[in-house]
């Protein structure tokens, strides 16, 4: 299926083939994601927290995050975490499959 990151940069790939293989790996994961939560909104919502967790900033507090997603506060991503329903099994082998590649 192609360099994953890693195997990229030990590969000695330049920059921009890393850097769109990684936006790759992560489009392919959040759409794997999708199916997880029961609504769209919830799912649209996961993957800005995500987004921000990747983000530059070097801490990530809610309020941080919230205002990288354009949240008027940290609420709904708190939500996510909190309230949310999702099928949190499912993530983790979602996120163990994609390291394990």
């Amino acid at each position: 299926m192609g360099l994953h990151g890693k195997e990229a940069v030990d590969d000695g790939a330049s920059i921009e083939t890393t850097l769109e293989l990684w936006a790759s790996s992560l489009r392919d994961m959040t759409a794997r994601m999708r199916d997880l939560f029961t609504q769209e909104r919830v799912a649209a919502s996961a993957n800005l927290f995500l987004d921000g967790l990747l983000g530059d900033e070097r801490r990530k507090t809610g309020w941080m995050r919230a205002e990288a997603a354009g949240d008027p506060g940290p609420w709904r991503q708190q939500g996510i975490l909190g309230r949310g329903r999702w099928d949190a099994d499912g993530m983790r082998d979602i996120v163990r499959e994609s390291f394990n590649r």
